[in-house]
């Protein structure tokens, strides 16, 4: 039987399609009606997989009903994507070009399906993401009231500063509600505040931008956050390690918790010391404590239980 991967590329208005191996193109509108006829344009044939990109809310109703009509679906990142078409020698950058681009993606590597984030967790990684705007915001309000002369400015930025505490507020609040709601959140939740370091806030970051805790092993989860180094090496040169990709919010998101940590918890105070007594930079011992910190939230959420001085 023929293996058929699907590519499709994900536009705001417009959803491009591609099947292999037959070389099939067809185009639909990005909406309800649109995604009906997707479905029913891929019949009940034999997909092995579905392959796109993600692209913030302009593929969440895609994903959700493919995978409610128990498609297979593979989540690429738009990087990998690129750089296949640089190796390839593809030039052309049209929407159908980056289906068919996406649909051999998928099947030359053999890509495996993923499951679906389910809807609660989207919502909660909407919630962080708002959150960090704001934090953004606030602190350029309080960099932008250094500077101001004029009464009428300063009053106009602390009522704005006022309005994003209040905002702020109002998210912490729908977050806490959020992750209360459902029974396995809120355990990993408690499992996360267990760690010394890790507040209400790191722990809803982590629950949104790392739903993968708990499930994979400690290299994987270290590359996950980017926290892998990476080995250079030629030959008889060596080069220095370095971590580069993974996800940057996540690392965002673990930084403080990790400095926290290097004052109140002895374990990840001696990583630190002996890294920087050798030599290493501050900045490489932090990120070593980082790299620990998330292998250790990932170790807890797998055995479901807390954090202990006993059995760290």
């Amino acid at each position: 039987m023929t293996e058929i991967t699907i590519g499709i590329d994900v536009s705001k208005d417009r959803l491009d399609v591609h099947r292999l191996p037959t070389g099939e193109e067809q185009d639909f509108a990005n909406t309800k009606s649109g995604l009906t006829a997707l479905i029913r344009w891929l019949g009940a044939g034999p997909v092995l997989r579905i392959v796109f990109e993600p692209t913030g809310r302009y593929h969440r109703d895609l994903e959700r009903r493919l995978a409610a009509a128990c498609y297979a679906l593979v989540k690429v990142n738009p990087r990998q994507a690129k750089r296949l078409c640089e190796a390839l020698g593809v030039r052309a950058k049209t929407d159908r070009a980056d289906a068919a681009m996406l649909a051999r993606m998928g099947a030359a590597l053999a890509l495996e399906p993923q499951p679906v984030r389910p809807d609660i967790l989207n919502e909660l990684n909407e919630l962080v993401v708002a959150r960090r705007a704001l934090i953004k915001d606030r602190t350029a309000a309080k960099n932008r009231a250094k500077g101001l002369r004029l009464a009428l400015l300063r009053r106009q930025n602390a009522t704005r500063l006022g309005r994003i505490e209040a905002d702020l507020a109002a998210i912490d609040k729908a977050i806490a509600v959020l992750i209360a709601s459902d029974p396995a959140l809120a355990r990993k939740q408690t499992i996360l505040l267990s760690i010394p370091g890790v507040s209400d806030v790191t722990a809803a970051a982590l629950l949104a931008l790392a739903p993968e805790l708990g499930d994979l092993d400690q290299r994987q989860i270290a590359a996950l956050a980017g926290l892998a180094p990476i080995t250079r090496q030629s030959g008889n040169w060596r080069g220095q390690s370095f971590i580069r990709g993974g996800r940057a919010r996540l690392r965002e998101a673990l930084y403080m918790p990790a400095l926290t940590a290097i004052r109140t918890n002895p374990d990840f105070k001696r990583i630190y010391a002996r890294l920087t007594d050798s030599g290493k930079p501050a900045k490489v011992a932090i990120t070593a404590v980082m790299r620990k910190l998330v292998i250790l939230a990932n170790a807890l959420l797998r055995d479901q239980r807390n954090w202990s001085p006993e059995a760290p």
